[in-house]
């Protein structure tokens, strides 16, 4: 508190002052200290009238709130007059006179109310006072002067206190505007539009790497500064706003900082007139140069692969979209896509990590970009999938030569570390025309890739109308597929296995067909679909029933040692349940499982996992034979001869067909053959055309055989076993 009084002037000589300028004196406060009894009756009186007095006002009124609250107060204020008639100033008198200024102006007691109070008080005390008979008039008067000199003194301590509080008040909000201005790195401007002159904080200046000083003190200062490209938008916004257009200003805008380099601010402003009748914009300006940055690199993310930084699939829209609307333009030239696939990307994740995959599809990305003329496109267009948009290309063979480009640099090699990996890539090309439709464009090029990876891989394929045409055929197809089975369009026909010595058949072969539409379609082409659509293991399963009750209902007939052979799809095998489904065909059609032969290729070895070895053992544990199918063909290692629980081998028709009159074919033909019976295996030889060809194969001692000579396919009510 004694840094305040001394703030308010009432150190001791101040108060000396102030004391000296009211002629108080020592006899003063005696005389206070004479009417100290009678000053509390006239307190005490005053108060009841001077509260019920302020109940009238609305703003004293909410002070008040209640009765409990005024007597509170009547008591402090009934103190505050007895200190008065006490007659001493000293530190605690003062410090309280202070405290009731400061106190009053915190709760909202306005000066006027204080002012008005004492003076209701003087002019009750003073009735009192002076109703004393007159021959004591002039001690009553002295009395009186006395009262009066210290009231005034408590009023314009009061006074001084209700300024200060509201001083330190000011000081504290702008304390804390300018702690929020320093904490929200704002600079501060005040513009004069009449005189054109212009105040800029030093935080405003610099920002710019300047002071106010260098700045100036005209706005012409300030646009100079601003950047060509932006100054005539500000100037538009500022404009509109002193027209009464806009409720503000609130403009982003470049500013040249005193290195010449630029800085992005948001300014702010608003217009109003000042007591002189002139028009002063004034308001803020933040440097959001960082902002801006995140919000480029946000924009860069959005249209941008994170991995290789090309374009993505986004950002290729709008690429093509604007290609096409230049190709409806006069004297355009031509344009095309090119769609990029990897061929077998999968197996470097699978065999190197998905690490290793990354930095692949990084570097095929540089390599693909140096393929690019000026004013091209690369796009990832996802996975391992890219995007070229050729533009302006002189004629469309252009994209050809582009295309043929990309695959020669992807074929050098790449080193990951000890390795050494080599790409390739197929590639659809197709041009793009005026007006045509992102999609179709893009379906376009992915229908010529097709035809690429279709005719080998590591090759480029241009569009053309055929590929559409086939496309909607197969489609139609495997939506006709995916019905045929339900249609009834699935039948099975037999082609007989003979003793190669009697000539009579002692087993089947089961081999599904599908006539659709009057056509027979071939097994090479809607067994591989029927793979793809994942609708093998229903029709697989199908096809054992049925040749499990025909192959029952031949040897109940009479063909009792008549054996079936069915081809088995290795989705079948990687079923869980395909043993228990195995059984229950087994049962419902009474057929023996030693009556029946699954046959397997080699692929479905190589690519063998526990499930399918488990699954074959339990099968062989229930009496079904395992047969491997096209022996020789595939890449199977003979350990898995030995591995898998075979039967059967089924000598495949590339070996038996010039052997009769090759005798380096011959002898393979010999080799396999011995293997086979060495390892306790049944050959069976496919294929067989001719008769010189039975005649080996009985030297050998293979005596089991199939092919047209000894019986084509046929449907099972034209075969005989008689």
């Amino acid at each position: 508190m004694r840094p305040l009084l001394d703030q308010l002037g009432l150190d001791a000589s101040g108060l000396r002052q102030r004391l000296d300028y009211l002629d108080w004196g020592e006899a003063d406060g005696e005389r206070l200290r004479q009417l100290a009894a009678e000053g509390d009756a006239i307190s005490r009186a005053f108060l009841d009238e001077l509260y019920d007095r302020l109940a009238g006002y609305p703003e004293t009124a909410a002070i008040l709130s209640g009765p409990d609250r005024v007597s509170q107060l009547k008591q402090r204020q009934l103190h505050y007059y007895r200190r008065l008639f006490a007659g001493h100033i000293d530190d605690d008198y003062l410090q309280e006179r202070v405290r009731i200024g400061q106190i009053h102006e915190q709760v909202g007691v306005e000066l006027r109310w204080y002012l008005g109070a004492y003076r209701l008080f003087l002019a009750r005390a003073l009735r009192q006072v002076l109703a004393h008979a007159p021959e004591r008039l002039a001690e009553q008067l002295d009395r009186v002067d006395s009262l009066l000199k210290i009231v005034f003194f408590d009023m314009g301590v009061a006074a001084d206190a209700y300024v200060q509080a509201e001083h330190q008040a000011l000081e504290a909000s702008e304390g804390r505007y300018a702690h929020a201005l320093r904490g929200a790195n704002d600079g501060i401007w005040d513009w004069n539009v009449t005189t054109d002159r212009l105040y800029v904080s030093a935080r405003w200046a610099s920002m710019l790497g300047m002071t106010p000083a260098q700045l100036g003190e005209q706005a012409a200062s300030w646009f100079a500064r601003v950047h060509p490209a932006d100054l005539s938008a500000l100037r538009a916004a500022f404009d509109a706003h002193l027209q009464g257009c806009t409720p503000w200003v609130r403009h982003e805008y470049r500013m040249r900082r005193a290195d010449g380099s630029y800085m992005w601010v948001l300014t702010r402003g608003v217009v109003e007139l000042d007591a002189s009748g002139h028009r002063r914009l004034a308001g803020s300006q933040t440097d959001i140069s960082e902002r801006r940055r995140i919000q480029r690199q946000l924009e860069h993310a959005a249209g941008h692969d994170a991995l290789t930084g090309l374009i993505n699939r986004d950002q290729l829209n709008h690429q093509l979209q604007a290609a096409v609307e230049r190709l409806q333009l006069p004297g355009a030239r031509h344009a095309a896509v090119l769609f990029i696939d990897l061929d077998r990307f999968k197996l470097i994740n699978d065999s190197l990590g998905h690490a290793a995959g990354d930095r692949v599809l990084v570097w095929v990305a540089e390599r693909l970009r140096d393929c690019l003329r000026p004013g091209d496109q690369l796009a990832r267009f996802g996975g391992d999938e890219f995007v070229m948009l050729l533009d302006d290309l002189a004629c469309l063979e252009d994209a050809d030569q582009v295309a043929a480009r990309a695959l020669v640099a992807l074929r050098e090699p790449l080193r990951l570390g000890e390795r050494c990996v080599v790409v390739s890539a197929s590639i659809g090309v197709a041009p793009l025309a005026p007006g045509q439709g992102l999609e179709e464009a893009l379906q376009a090029a992915d229908l010529a890739l097709y035809s690429a990876k279709d005719a080998g891989k590591a090759r480029f394929e241009r569009f053309d109308q055929s590929m559409q045409v086939n496309v909607r055929r197969r489609l139609q197809l495997e939506s006709d597929l995916l019905q045929a089975l339900q249609r009834g369009e699935f039948s099975l026909h037999y082609q007989p296995v003979v003793d190669l010595h009697s000539r009579r058949a002692t087993a089947v072969e089961a081999l599904l067909r599908w006539q659709h539409g009057g056509e027979a379609i071939s097994p090479a082409v809607f067994v591989p679909l029927l793979e793809e659509l994942g609708e093998i293991v229903a029709v697989g399963n199908w096809v054992l029933q049925q040749a499990c009750s025909q192959v029952r209902t031949w040897q109940l007939a009479g063909a009792s040692q008549l054996h079936c052979s069915v081809n088995l799809s290795g989705r079948q095998l990687q079923e869980r349940d395909f043993p228990a489904r195995l059984r229950e065909i087994l049962r419902s059609s009474g057929l023996a499982p030693q009556s029946l032969v699954l046959e397997i290729t080699e692929s479905l070895l190589i690519d063998q996992d526990a499930l399918v070895l488990s699954t074959l053992r339990e099968l062989a544990g229930m009496g079904v034979r395992i047969a491997l199918d096209d022996f020789g063909t595939g890449y199977c290692s003979l350990g898995y001869l030995n591995r898998f629980p075979l039967h059967i081998i089924k000598l495949d028709r590339s070996f038996l067909h010039d052997a009769h009159q090759d005798q380096r074919q011959l002898k393979v033909c010999q080799a396999l053959i011995a293997l086979s019976r060495a390892l306790d295996l049944t050959v069976v030889a496919e294929g067989i055309e001719r008769d010189e060809q039975i005649a080996l194969l009985l030297r050998e001692h293979c005596t089991l055989g199939q092919g047209y000579l000894l019986g084509r396919p046929q449907p099972a009510e034209q075969l005989r076993f008689d």
